[in-house]
């Protein structure tokens, strides 16, 4: 007689998890903080995550002899509970930590990704490259963003952020090709625009995230250089070095084009050194803004519980975000 195999039902996302219920699964550490109650006792405060969103989670009780290797961007298989704090919100009660097995790891559950496939977002991207008329810049996008150049490789396959949108592996892509587009059509509307100018500042605006985060298990972090120097001038002095080394775009251009890395925050107080001067770095700051914007909403969405129709307060939208119900 045949045996009987018994599928083990797939663990719901975090987004679905109800609160004060026990919870045995692998999650995604991504952040972490080794702290000591007043008593000198350590304890473990965590960011845990799958593809749904994020969860804080604390543990009270962290010997370091029992703690496993607990690092951002590793999955942890924990024990606990999910609460919900008076003022902070939901958050996991760890009782137990351990080293998840191999099998237990399922990374499509863990790490979120972009809504179009990669390979159809670098399509894009190369297509966007090709269609460059103007002779220097297009030799500069395809030494720095090429598909067989070191640089470009990483640009295809690197986060956009650390959390608020596109905190993703090819997230990058996505939010650059998103911006790309929209400024390229934007330049249909607006008379006066320089569109190869645009396109490229489109698509190097955040090409300081390379060397400002590094990216671990699908999570990303500042590094040294991103948390002494920041993205922005990272992106200015690469762009800026390439631009000197080959000589291929006037001091002019060269000028303009760097104008769009170094304003597309918008102002000093959201980290850009100068406010958009040109008609290319408008635009390219209004359709960062608008997909990050987007990219918050997408973020929400995913978080929010499938009975809810509003999200937790949300620092990007400086509110909550409304998702109407799926059932109307």
């Amino acid at each position: 007689m045949p045996s009987v195999v018994h599928e083990i039902p797939e663990q719901p996302l975090l987004r679905e998890h109800q609160v004060d219920t026990p919870i045995e699964r692998v999650l995604l550490v991504r952040e972490l903080e080794r702290r000591q109650k007043r008593d000198g006792a350590p304890f473990l405060r965590m960011t845990l995550a799958d593809r749904s969103g994020t969860v804080p989670a604390v543990l009270w009780r962290a010997e370091a002899d029992d703690e496993p290797a607990v690092e951002p961007g590793t999955p942890i298989s924990l024990t606990g509970r999910l609460t919900e704090h008076p003022r902070y919100g939901r958050q996991i009660v760890v009782s137990g930590l351990a080293e998840p097995d191999s099998g237990e790891v399922e990374w499509t559950r863990l790490v979120d990704g972009p809504a179009r496939p990669a390979a159809e977002l670098a399509e894009d991207l190369d297509i966007l490259l090709g269609s460059i008329r103007e002779k220097g810049l297009a030799r500069l996008m395809c030494r720095l963003l090429g598909s067989d150049s070191p640089l470009g490789l990483a640009y295809r396959h690197a986060p956009a952020a650390k959390y608020n949108h596109h905190a993703y592996p090819h997230g990058l892509l996505e939010h650059s090709v998103q911006i790309a587009h929209m400024v390229s059509a934007g330049c249909d509307v607006f008379p006066g625009i320089d569109r190869d100018l645009a396109v490229c500042g489109a698509l190097l605006h955040d090409i300081g995230k390379l060397d400002a985060y590094a990216s671990v298990g699908g999570s990303a972090d500042l590094t040294d250089p991103g948390r002494l120097e920041g993205e922005i001038p990272l992106g200015y002095y690469r762009v800026r070095r390439e631009i000197e080394e080959h000589g291929d775009i006037s001091p002019e251009l060269a000028r303009r084009l760097l104008h769009v890395i170094l304003a597309h925050h918008g102002c000093l107080e959201h980290g850009s050194p100068v406010r958009p001067s040109t008609r290319e770095a408008a635009l390219v700051h209004a359709m960062d803004k608008l997909s990050g914007t987007m990219g918050a909403f997408d973020r929400l969405e995913k978080e929010t519980p499938p009975d809810e129709e509003w999200s937790r307060f949300d620092r990007v939208l400086g509110g909550s975000a409304f998702f109407e119900s799926k059932d109307c």
